[in-house]
């Protein structure tokens, strides 16, 4: 009996994934949507591509954003497709007409050569003009979304990033904002399929804007202080090559509904799936209902119960008093995370996540998880199959450095435009995050495989292996974090560490990958809730959020009973 309850996840996975493909009706989706910028003197003529899956991309091409051809002029405008009816879509009240999710578009501007004006004081002159680049005032497409990449994922953007929009269909300019330019400690470990593919590049960290139709970027080279002879300063390093500025629309999800906290089911909608979003909802059918926009909290209890008739623990569930499970010790090897359509990773993927936990279940609540649904994710975008770790033994938590600007409503766009970002510009196989936390404490499904399994993530560069990324929305060098952002860490540690048996208040052993701090193949004691930084030289988390790691820790294992 215990065998058969075991097998439950395994069932509920591979029978909900055949299923969905089988039934499954493809969502009708336009391309690249584009609306008309406000006019130019001279427009030239922007041409955009449709999406393709990353799968069927070519090593190293760049065609899957749309290519443009740029000139201080502008772009032309683009008419907006038709929007066909789409069965059990929201219907234009004007023309009864259905309003179909539209997917959302990239913008990808090359970078040239600039000379600041002389009365431009804000950045330091230099010698070479090649150490400033960028892109004049210049009118484009809608986008809320910002970030620079460049050809090579293993140089640095030694240097400053600074942009400035206009906010759409008005005059109104911002101040110049940096982008923070070291993220490249946020990526697949050294020599995987994800990092070695030939599509990934070299990335700033995004910035979100908000809704804006004009844009103006410069990049400055790092100098190194030695001045030449007619006072200007020397560049540290040149700017590596291939810079482009990616502008990112989320696209708009109506049938998306907004993340309240909330304690009820949240139904499936009634449109159709296509067959990605069906297999990436059915990883989660033994959570919830398949095409749910969230997955439901549970009580305690209920979470106590679930994990042990998933396991057929219950014969050795005893008191509390009990003795804990035994301490962590390094780890030699390692096996290597594998990859399917189901999430399915077989018994001994289910005997590791249950050692420790026949004593007592140390485990939170489950709380409620908003879906890659629910927040609107793009499926077709993503590559198709999903990749899996053994365990999770330790959490990363991060922040996305993409500034503060953002109501909790907007956070479903947020995270859309960092997934594209992700995917489409930095050439990621799938946003690099397992979870991500918004300002109000709501926690999104992050990278597709399924919330409860050991989905193999792009978070900590070295440390992705047996670890899970939590990403809170904002940046938090200088700001405090919301502390409904610390409290949702808490639980969703809780919950998810301890369905692998793991104490939020320990520590634990993880193989680093390589990397700027510990060398490939060491054995790294590291807490089991950490900061990016403890795996990285980096600022990330932030300084405030990463002062309240302790604090998480704490509450974490008391939610779990310990």
């Amino acid at each position: 009996m215990s065998r058969i309850r075991g097998m439950r996840g395994y069932l509920a996975s591979s029978i909900a994934v055949t299923c969905a493909a089988a039934l499954a009706f493809p969502l009708a989706v336009s391309t690249d949507a584009a609306a008309a910028p406000p006019a130019a003197e001279s427009p030239t003529t922007e041409r955009a591509t449709p999406d393709r899956p990353a799968s069927e991309r070519t090593a190293k091409a760049r065609p899957e954003t749309p290519s443009t051809s740029t000139t201080a002029a502008g772009t032309a405008a683009e008419a907006a497709p038709v929007a066909p009816v789409v069965p059990g879509a929201p219907a234009d009240s004007a023309t009864g007409r259905s309003i179909p999710s539209i997917p959302g578009s990239t913008q990808s501007l090359p970078l040239a050569p600039l000379t600041p004006p002389p009365s431009d004081r804000t950045l330091p002159p230099t010698s070479a003009p090649a150490s400033t680049q960028g892109l004049p005032r210049r009118d484009v497409r809608h986008f809320s979304l910002v970030g620079v990449v460049w050809d090579n994922p293993d140089m640095e953007l030694q240097g400053r990033v600074q942009v400035r929009t206009r906010a759409s269909g008005t005059a109104k300019w911002s101040v110049w904002q940096d982008v923070d330019t070291h993220n490249h400690e946020h990526a697949a470990d050294p020599d995987t399929a994800e990092r070695t593919s030939g599509r990934v590049r070299g990335s700033t960290a995004p910035l979100w804007v908000g809704d804006s139709d004009g844009v103006e970027v410069r990049v400055q080279a790092e100098a190194d202080g030695r001045p030449e002879a007619d006072g200007r300063a020397v560049a540290s390093a040149p700017l590596p090559r291939g810079l482009h500025i990616e502008l990112i629309d989320p696209g708009v999800d109506p049938a998306a509904e907004p993340p309240p906290q909330a304690s009820g089911v949240d139904t499936p909608r009634d449109n159709a799936l296509s067959p990605e979003a069906a297999a990436s909802s059915a990883v989660n059918a033994d959570l919830a209902p398949l095409g749910a926009t969230a997955i439901p909290a549970l009580s305690q209890k209920q979470t106590e119960a679930d994990l042990v008739a998933i396991r057929g623990d219950s014969a050795g569930v005893v008191s509390g008093t009990d003795k804990p499970a035994p301490k962590d010790k390094p780890v030699v090897k390692e096996k290597p995370g594998t990859t399917g359509k189901t999430g399915t990773i077989g018994n001994a993927d289910t005997a590791s996540a249950g050692e420790g936990q026949r004593v007592k279940p140390y485990i939170g609540a489950r709380p409620r998880i908003v879906t890659r649904r629910g927040w609107g994710a793009d499926e077709t975008l993503r590559e198709r199959n999903f990749s899996y770790t053994k365990t999770v033994k330790a959490a990363f938590v991060h922040h996305t450095a993409s500034g503060n600007n953002y109501r909790c409503a907007q956070a479903p766009s947020v995270i859309r435009s960092i997934y594209r970002y992700h995917v489409k510009s930095s050439g990621w196989r799938d946003i690099g995050y397992n979870f991500l936390i918004d300002k109000c404490g709501n926690i999104y499904e992050g990278r597709a495989g399924g919330v409860a399994k050991p989905v193999m993530g792009a978070h900590t560069l070295g440390f992705n292996t047996n670890s899970m990324g939590i990403a809170v929305l904002g940046s938090f060098g200088a700001s405090n974090p919301p502390a409904a952002a610390v409290k949702a860490i808490a639980k969703l540690t809780a919950w998810k560490l301890g369905l692998f048996g793991a104490n939020p208040k320990g520590k634990t052993y993880l193989k680093s990958g390589g990397g700027n701090l510990y060398r490939k193949g060491k054995n790294v004691r590291l807490n089991v809730i950490s900061g990016h930084r403890d795996g990285f030289a980096t600022e990330c988390p932030g300084g405030r959020l990463y002062a309240k790691l302790g604090t998480a820790r704490a509450t974490s294992a008391r939610y779990q009973g310990r």
